[in-house]
């Protein structure tokens, strides 16, 4: 069994002042270590029915393709605005100073479908927050939002009280 929690690099003061930012560069350079985790991210979904990965923009584009080709599904980006070529639903949602939004192709889901949110890292929640409720306006039922790191003394899983959340690593 392999130790993910190696490969994780703490940076100090990085991308600010008082941020210690937890670095998955390590991991992902190792083949062993991204095959566990994406072996692990498959053991917590406990044989639930996929039709759908949907992952957010940027981090979570890793390891949500990596689960969609392991699951025989489909992969979905959500992305910042502008950065999607067709027509789109927009979600905002709150930061700490000031607001920032997500978008999904209208199209990308279907009704009725079951999805795989992941993201990298559960923070403060209003990422997940607003990916979820995109996922859900278009008529399709989130079944879990998995994390490779969640920052439990940020309290985000408070954002997802209806979901099934999972995450890999703990701080």
């Amino acid at each position: 069994m392999v130790d993910i929690e190696q490969y994780i690099r703490n940076i100090t003061d990085f991308p600010k002042r008082g941020i210690q930012f937890k670095d998955i560069t390590p991991l992902l350079a190792s083949r062993e270590a991204t095959d566990a985790c994406v072996q692990q991210f498959i053991d917590l979904l406990d044989n639930q029915k996929v039709d759908k990965v949907v992952a957010i923009e940027a981090r979570g584009f890793f390891f949500g393709m990596l689960l969609a080709q392991r699951l025989n599904v489909g992969f979905i980006p959500i992305r910042k605005p502008g950065k999607l070529p067709y027509k789109t639903l927009k979600e905002s949602y709150d930061l700490e100073y000031g607001t920032d939004s997500l978008e999904i192709h209208e199209d990308a889901i279907k009704k009725g479908d079951l999805v795989l949110l992941h993201d990298d890292v559960l923070a403060t929640g209003g990422t997940a927050k607003a990916a979820c409720n995109l996922i859900e306006r278009l008529g399709a039922e989130v079944v879990q939002c998995n994390f490779l790191i969640e920052l439990e003394f940020l309290n985000g899983i408070r954002k997802l009280p209806n979901q099934n959340v999972k995450s890999l690593l703990k701080y």
